[in-house]
């Protein structure tokens, strides 16, 4: 269980959006991108649909994400 799972989904969303903000402005570095797909994962088991941030599948590969997402650890 991660910090993210227990974050009710308005406090989850409202921080996806200001990492997404910061990662498209170039503030925080690449490596917010593992917390961001830590995060996501999150969101998708919840069933919640947020848009990727611009670059995002440069970093976390695709299939990783889903496997995550399907309950797989890494």
């Amino acid at each position: 269980m991660t910090l993210y799972d227990k974050l009710p989904n308005d406090f989850l969303i409202q921080f996806y959006d200001e990492i997404k903000r910061n990662i498209e402005s170039g503030i925080v570095s690449n490596s917010m991108y593992y917390e961001l797909a830590l995060l996501i994962t999150v969101v998708l088991e919840r069933g919640l649909d947020l848009e990727e941030p611009q670059g995002f599948e440069r970093f976390i590969d695709q299939q990783i994400l889903n496997a995550l997402a399907n309950g797989a650890s890494l």
